[in-house]
């Protein structure tokens, strides 16, 4: 046990967590078994850690533990809680989750026997903590972290606090919004570096970000995809074919014929896959009103600009790459539809939304628009970097 104690205060001592994340401030921390879940790359370990950092310090009735610990591969977590809480224990942080083979049986388990202790635990996105775990889907509450939004990237680079927004904040109130954020920073100075490099915390790290961006994928691929859904090795290749297919041409409809053929697999595994590389948080599908996995879906996007840059940069189309943002960054908080009208997606089911540069479009009324190269909006024109402030 001590062992543990002794990593724990190294890395609460060493933490590094330059902006604060939102999610901090809207999880109900009384619940006594919390899910974190997210996708590689956006900092679950240092949120869980800063976590421990803010209200426990080095206060030993707060312990984090890592499932890449070779303890576990000879005793259980019950036999370590059981300990922990001998010790006065009353807060465990466990990372890595999916390393150890009976979590949710045994955090079930610990929930009942232990009734003073807290668990959050982190979780990859592919794991569906309630739809899939029986044990704790009646116990456990899931939240997700998500990379970094435009908004705490500018704070990251500016030193500054600006606070986030409502999605009924900014339609109601966006010009005078945009004017006092503008008073502080210029927000096009820095959406280019956001779409670029600024989703995953990771670019902080003093190695080349596309590379790492690229290991963080294949990592997705292999362990968050294969290892936690149990697929066989050799279907990685057809995974990874399918997902530089589906990013080349995205935005677009996929023709799962012809992706069947070219991946030599049935339409039934390629409808699969695109679920899991969804998961994964590689790519978001837009489905109409009503509808959802697993009919197909009408488009399919790259989950987040910096994907493109890395995966494709030498087909960087800004219109794809303009909605892309938008959906990234509306999709976090609200349901995202495609549009029935001749407008790019409709969002809780209620507002049209186009996202095109100033000199695209036709006004109407009925059309809310974010556009991209302008600081301050108009009527229904808001600019697109302030839809970066909804989180």
């Amino acid at each position: 046990m001590e062992a543990f104690y002794k990593t724990h205060t190294y890395l609460v001592e060493h933490v590094q967590s330059p902006v604060r994340r939102q999610l901090m401030d809207e999880i109900d921390w009384t619940h006594r078994l919390i899910g974190i879940k997210g996708s590689r790359g956006v900092g679950k370990t240092t949120f869980l850690l800063q976590y421990a950092k803010e209200n426990f310090g080095t206060d030993r009735s707060c312990l984090y533990i890592n499932f890449n610990n070779f303890y576990f591969t000879q005793h259980t977590l019950v036999e370590f809680v059981a300990g922990f809480c001998n010790q006065g224990g009353k807060t465990l942080l466990i990372d890595q989750t999916f390393k150890y083979e009976n979590w949710s049986k045994e955090l079930r388990e610990c929930y009942d026997r232990f009734p003073q202790l807290h668990i959050v635990f982190s979780g990859s996105s592919v794991m569906r903590l309630i739809e899939e775990n029986t044990d704790i889907q009646d116990i456990v509450v899931s939240y997700n972290l998500r990379g970094f939004s435009f908004r705490e990237f500018i704070n990251l680079e500016t030193a500054n606090a600006l606070k986030s927004y409502t999605l009924d904040e900014i339609i109601q109130n966006h010009v005078q919004i945009a004017k006092n954020i503008c008073k502080t920073v210029n927000p096009l100075d820095y959406i280019v570096p956001y779409m670029n490099h600024g989703f995953y915390p990771f670019y902080l790290e003093n190695r080349n970000f596309s590379e790492n961006l690229l290991k963080t994928m294949n990592m997705m691929l292999e362990v968050d995809i294969l290892l936690i859904k149990q697929i066989e090795l050799k279907y990685l290749s057809k995974i990874r074919k399918l997902l530089y297919i589906l990013m080349h041409n995205a935005p677009a409809g996929p023709n799962v014929s012809q992706l069947s053929t070219e991946i030599e697999t049935s339409r039934a595994t390629i409808m699969n896959y695109i679920k899991y590389l969804q998961d994964a948080r590689l790519i978001n599908l837009l489905y109409s009103e009503g509808e959802s996995f697993p009919k197909k879906p009408k488009q399919i996007y790259v989950q987040n600009t910096n994907l493109f840059h890395v995966l494709i940069p030498e087909k960087i189309d800004k219109d794809a790459e303009r909605k892309t943002f938008f959906y990234n960054a509306l999709h976090a908080k609200h349901k995202v539809n495609i549009s029935k009208y001749q407008n790019d997606f409709c969002i809780d089911g209620k507002l049209h939304f186009k996202c095109e540069n100033s000199k695209q479009h036709k006004y109407s009324n009925k059309t809310f628009y974010a556009v991209d190269d302008i600081e301050i909006g108009s009527k229904n024109e808001i600019p697109l970097w302030l839809f970066g402030f909804l989180y």
